[in-house]
């Protein structure tokens, strides 16, 4: 089975700096957790959400159009579902 790419998961690391709220980094650290893998984690989280909200905009004529399709002749092949 072949996987997908993901664009968003390069497997390389670039040093950054960041601004973080004094009070997040010492709770963060108290709680032993890694932030650099928490950052990671929420910004790949915000650039996915971002893109899949660019793409229903670039799309979104094609969508409402597919949707009015499927509301006046409903979902082909329906009659074959078993659910």
């Amino acid at each position: 089975m072949r996987m997908k790419h993901d664009a968003l998961r390069s497997g390389k690391r670039k040093a950054v700096n960041l601004s973080l709220d004094t009070g997040v980094v010492a709770a963060a650290r108290e709680a032993g957790l890694n932030l650099s893998q928490i950052c990671e984690a929420a910004l790949r989280d915000a650039a996915k959400k971002e893109r899949e909200a660019k793409w229903r905009e670039e799309n979104r004529e094609w969508i409402a159009a597919n949707n009015a399709w499927v509301e006046k002749n409903g979902l082909p092949l329906a009659e074959f579902r078993m659910f």
